[in-house]
């Protein structure tokens, strides 16, 4: 094998005769710009371990701080068409200005008197209400009436009963004393018709004494039919009360019924009383929808739909309105794997597109042209562009952000850190490490104050 490091040039050959070896080793300029090389290099050493500020940037655009500050858009909650504008793109407005006036385009809205209309039906499925209540207080009038004149019959019914047993008690004495007499009659003629047999008394007696037994049994059969007839009056009694009790008990039943009925209506018709007040009250509040007003102060921005009789669905953008008072704030995004490094209010500065300025983002205090800005917060979950949204509001104890910025203009942020050395920076920059991973004073001392 070959061996190079003894096939050198130098060695064989003396480079002192050539004038470039003369130029690059013996002249003034070579010894001069090694000793820049040197102090340069010192320099270089002593500015490694220069304080340097670590920091975490993002880029975001400018936006207010509350969410109700923010552009928005006007949208209608029905659909329609337009009839009239009164604003202009550019316009100051004030809360409950009317930006505009739409049209009605369903079929069943479209008539001028509905609200009207509506109202007059209301009207009179209230008196109908009225009209079924007095036709109850009739109907209970009646069963009052039919409950009292059921009590009355049955009175006088039950009077009749007691009269009837009072007829069967006489008739039944009546009964017994002429029974009593019939059996002395029936004596009589007996020892009357013996005596006769034997010759003391005569023929004639025997037959006054028959016509009398035979009175006196008329009298008993007379009698017993008289009880018979007493007996059946208090059956006829018995069955008079039941049926009044039935015929009443079926008048008031029918009464009661055409109560029900006429209740059912009336909660019918104050049902659709109700459904009638809740369509007018719907009604009014849609007629009020014609006219699109402004929700707060601020400015018309742009018509998303312009021109006279252009229609539009509900819930459809229609004006583009900026409010007039609102606080800036700045909404950047961070990478995921410096999220642990964020901390509500941490210190941020921030350097706003189309606004002159020096920034190094090692040495912030020799900047120029940023602005200051605190955390107020962090969000827990990835957006849709795989980073962490934050929202950076004004350091109010430094110099105010510009008036001019607007809302939507790009921002490039930069969360200080702790400060490392130059050759700390560098080494983790070439090491691929994250920023170093600490808490602030704030949150150590409140997890002190929890201990």
């Amino acid at each position: 094998m070959l061996n190079i490091s003894k096939n050198q040039l130098n060695k064989e050959v003396s480079l002192k005769k050539f004038s470039a070896y003369k130029k690059a080793f013996t002249s003034k300029t070579n010894k001069v710009f090694n000793k820049l090389l040197i102090i340069f290099s010192i320099i270089i050493l002593i500015a490694m371990f220069l304080p340097w500020t670590q920091n975490v940037s993002g880029r975001g655009f400018v936006t207010t701080l509350t969410p109700d500050q923010r552009p928005q858009t006007i949208q209608s909650p029905i659909p329609g068409r337009i009839e009239h504008w009164h604003v202009s793109e550019g316009q100051f407005v004030k809360k409950g200005d009317t930006l505009l006036h739409i049209s009605e385009i369903k079929n069943e809205y479209q008539d001028p008197n509905l609200v009207a209309r509506t109202n007059t039906q209301r009207e009179a499925k209230s008196k109908s209400v009225l009209s079924y209540k007095e036709k109850i207080n009739a109907l209970d009038r009646q069963i009052a009436a039919l409950k009292n004149e059921e009590r009355l019959k049955l009175s006088q019914a039950k009077n009749k009963l007691e009269q009837s047993r009072f007829k069967v008690v006489s008739d039944s004495m009546d009964l017994e004393a002429i029974k009593n007499n019939y059996i002395i009659t029936e004596g009589q003629f007996n020892r009357t018709k013996t005596l006769q047999s034997e010759g003391l008394k005569s023929v004639t007696d025997v037959e006054e004494k028959r016509v009398k037994l035979q009175e006196s049994q008329a009298k008993l059969i007379s009698a017993e039919n008289k009880l018979l007839t007493s007996e059946n009056n208090i059956i006829n009694a018995r069955i008079e009360i039941n049926r009044i009790s039935a015929e009443y008990a079926d008048k008031i039943a029918k009464a009661n019924s055409d109560k029900y009925t006429a209740e059912t209506n009336q909660y019918d018709a104050e049902a659709q009383v109700s459904k009638l007040e809740n369509q007018s009250t719907n009604y009014q509040m849609r007629s009020d929808l014609y006219y699109i007003k402004a929700p707060q102060d601020g400015y018309i921005t742009k018509a998303i739909k312009g021109g006279i009789g252009e229609t539009f669905k509900e819930g459809e953008q229609i004006v583009g309105i900026m409010p007039a008072n609102y606080q800036l704030a700045v909404e950047t995004y961070i990478n995921p794997i410096d999220l642990p490094l964020l901390h509500i209010d941490d210190e941020v500065r921030i350097q706003f597109d189309g606004w002159p300025s020096i920034f190094f983002s090692g040495w912030p205090n020799t900047s120029y042209g940023t602005f200051a800005g605190k955390v107020v917060a962090i969000e827990s979950f990835i957006s849709p562009n795989g980073k962490f949204r934050v929202l950076i509001a004004p350091l109010t104890e430094e110099f105010p952000w510009p008036e001019k910025v607007s809302i939507g203009s790009g921002a490039y942020t930069f969360a200080l850190l702790e400060d490392v050395p130059i050759w700390f920076e560098l080494w983790r920059n070439l090491n691929g490490f994250p920023p170093n991973y600490y808490q602030p004073d704030q949150a150590k001392n409140s997890k002190d104050s929890k201990k």
